[in-house]
């Protein structure tokens, strides 16, 4: 493996290129493109602050604690995905809207944010699909004209030539698992994140509409406390 590895690093690049042929400018080129679409959600993410969670609930406890207006500021002035999914539903109800239709916009709300988190993901996926496939491709190619050469040399079979045409044509498959593999986790990844993101959204509308099921009524309170005065 290190010899291998040593040799790679060896090669200059352009020889690197002539050695792989097509295929492999193609996975060089498919690596790059996949290096750019997670950057950009990396950089979408932290944009909208996905793993702060504080906004929302800071937000609910203010509108259940009867403060509404300071709810929609605070949930506001984040660009959270779960406090803002919030804020709209607080002003809904503060609008007197029926609340199913508030329901419904805060879910059409919350259903454009997680479309918009996904948008990137699919070319990964594909990238992700194909890099081994082309890798095997490149490598099945590069067989096909290491034995047309062993065909040509008849009798007068040199190894060194086959043994190189054979390392040339595996170093396609190498380089398509290189490139998938790190898609692939980083696509792994990118998914878990958006997938709590909505689990964090839904959690966070759900609470805003049944969290007075969460907290007893006044007249509890006061019917729990009387036994104790006594």
């Amino acid at each position: 493996m290190n010899a291998l590895i040593e040799s790679l690093a060896g090669k200059r690049f352009a020889g690197f290129l002539d050695a792989g042929g097509p295929v492999v400018a193609i996975l060089l080129v498919a690596s790059v493109v996949a290096l750019a679409f997670v950057l950009v959600k990396l950089w979408q993410l932290w944009q909208l602050r996905v793993t702060d969670v504080r906004p929302a609930e800071q937000a609910l406890e203010l509108f259940h604690g009867g403060d509404p207006e300071a709810a929609i500021r605070h949930a506001e002035a984040t660009p959270n995905p779960a406090a803002r999914a919030v804020a709209r539903g607080i002003r809904g109800l503060r609008a007197g809207a029926p609340e199913a239709m508030v329901r419904e916009e805060v879910v059409r709300y919350g259903n454009a944010t997680i479309q918009s988190l996904r948008q990137g993901l699919r070319p990964l996926e594909v990238i992700g699909a194909l890099a081994p496939l082309l890798g095997l491709l490149g490598t099945v190619m590069g067989m096909i004209r290491a034995f047309q050469a062993l065909e040509e040399a008849g009798s007068q079979v040199d190894p060194a030539v086959l043994s190189g045409g054979i390392w040339e044509a595996l170093l396609t498959t190498a380089v398509g698992l290189a490139v998938a593999i790190p898609v692939v986790a980083a696509l792994n990844w990118l998914e878990t994140r958006v997938e709590r993101v909505a689990h964090r959204m839904d959690d966070a509308v759900t609470r805003l509409f049944t969290g007075q099921l969460m907290t007893p009524a006044p007249r509890e309170k006061a019917a729990d406390a009387e036994p104790a005065s006594q």
